[in-house]
């Protein structure tokens, strides 16, 4: 039997979910084609990249009934994504992406997201909210060269121009984590005015 969500019962008990905008396929197949230049680490699957809104971590399903339904009311409106340069987080990072740039419209999609979580009674770790769009995971341990190779990547590459586009979907994701890499489901849809 399924509810609202389409979930089978055997599905109900906790889920590794998301909160993303998905990319077009000409913008997600520009990053992959970036990342593919990346000489170390391992580039995501193209239908992989996505701009996380807000990571929920595992959650039971009478909490993602609740959260459904503030998603539903959020009456966001579409709003243009534009990319900055590529980059990494930290000295010793573990993946690369492409920056997003913080408009108008992501910071309130992401407030209007945030308050539907709230209002859910999901408690979500404070981070501050970084836009991006991983397109690359790096070694866990580093070799030597790594990190030139990472730099010497961002030298050449940082810059490229990326195709923007207007976010008109919000989507709640499940993942599945598996040694070759995450599996992702789409789970609802959330279409921005």
């Amino acid at each position: 039997m399924r509810d609202r969500l389409g979930l089978h019962a055997a599905d109900l008990l906790t889920m590794r979910l998301f909160l993303a905008i998905p990319l077009p396929e000409p913008v997600s197949a520009r990053l992959s084609e970036v990342a593919s230049r990346l000489k170390i680490g391992r580039p995501l699957p193209e239908e992989n990249l996505h701009l996380t809104i807000a990571f929920l971590g595992e959650q039971r399903e009478p909490v993602l009934e609740e959260l459904h339904y503030e998603l539903e009311r959020i009456g966001q409106q579409a709003f243009p994504v534009v990319f900055g340069p590529l980059g990494t987080f930290g000295d010793s990072p573990g993946t690369v992406h492409a920056e997003v740039l913080l408009s108008e419209g992501l910071r309130s999609l992401h407030r209007s997201v945030m308050g539907a979580v709230h209002n859910a009674g999901v408690t979500l770790e404070r981070r501050r909210f970084r836009p991006h769009v991983t397109i690359a995971r790096l070694p866990r341990h580093s070799a030597p060269g790594d990190h030139a190779e990472v730099a010497r990547f961002l030298g050449v590459h940082a810059a490229t121009p990326l195709p923007g586009f207007t976010a008109d979907r919000l989507v709640l994701y499940r993942s599945w984590l598996r040694p070759e890499g995450a599996l992702y489901e789409e789970l609802a849809d959330y279409p921005l005015g």
